[in-house]
């Protein structure tokens, strides 16, 4: 993790910090300085005045029986904040929550961020899986339906620049060629929703359509995920399927009208 202030416009000070929060999200719960340093690249001894300073700063605390150190509810209001703050979420959060309830599975939007989509709110129905996305939390575009949804609204060479060659695979069934990424966002254009069948996980399935600002253009996308058997190719009944397709699509545009498009 680089840690090197870039320009003299960037506060090495700062980015150090930063790299230290951001390695207490990288996955473990506690780490130790050594831990720390290690993800960061900085020296001992600057990790641990980083991590005093952000300790007496309500930033990260200290177990007090291991000195693992994690992030603090310090952080909490900020996050929250930030979140609550951002149109899309204002927008999309109560029709998400009713979506999810008369669906049973679960509900959530993103915004690209990046190479990445970022979660900003998710809410789960009786039928879905236990779920393990949060806000904040990101995703492969081109692995998830929500993912095709922000992605059609950039043409071809846009997307292999953002998103490299070759796209990663995290099941047998991930999407790793541009050519057939290309013919599914067309088909997403076309029908203007996107279907995933266990792209990211086995045994799940998502639906998604794109948000749009005042603008027209697409600025987060919602989904519809539970197991495939109701939402991936082998679901029960296609009648079923195409009533969630709807319910998805009406969302959306719920959600886009909100936001000032027409």
């Amino acid at each position: 993790m680089a840690t090197r202030a870039t320009d003299a416009g960037t506060n090495q000070s700062v980015e150090r910090a930063v790299s230290v929060l951001r390695a207490l999200d990288s996955g473990r719960p506690e780490l130790r300085v050594s831990d720390v340093a290690e993800l960061t690249g900085l020296g001992s001894s600057t990790t641990s005045r980083l991590l005093s300073t952000l300790e007496r700063l309500d930033m990260v605390e200290r177990d007090p029986v291991s000195n693992l150190y994690r992030l603090s509810l310090g952080l909490l209001p900020l996050a929250a904040t930030a979140t609550n703050r951002h149109p899309v979420h204002r927008a999309a959060r109560m029709v998400l929550q009713g979506l999810a309830t008369r669906t049973g599975l679960g509900a959530n939007v993103a915004v690209r961020r990046g190479g990445e989509l970022m979660f900003l709110c998710n809410f789960e129905g009786t039928r879905a899986p236990k779920s393990y996305t949060q806000a904040g939390h990101t995703a492969p575009l081109h692995a998830t339906s929500i993912g095709k949804c922000l992605l059609s609204g950039m043409a071809p060479k846009e997307r292999r620049k953002l998103l490299g060659d070759p796209l990663d695979a995290h099941t047998e069934y991930t999407t790793t060629s541009h050519d057939l990424l290309d013919t599914e966002i067309d088909t997403v254009r076309r029908t203007g929703y996107a279907v995933e069948a266990e792209e990211r996980a086995l045994g799940r399935a998502s639906l998604a359509a794109p948000v749009r600002d005042a603008s027209g253009e697409i600025v987060a996308a919602i989904s519809l995920w539970g197991p495939t058997s109701v939402l991936g190719d082998r679901s029960d009944t296609e009648g079923q399927r195409l009533a969630l397709v709807r319910e998805v699509i009406e969302a959306a545009d719920a959600i886009s009208q909100a936001l000032g498009a027409l």
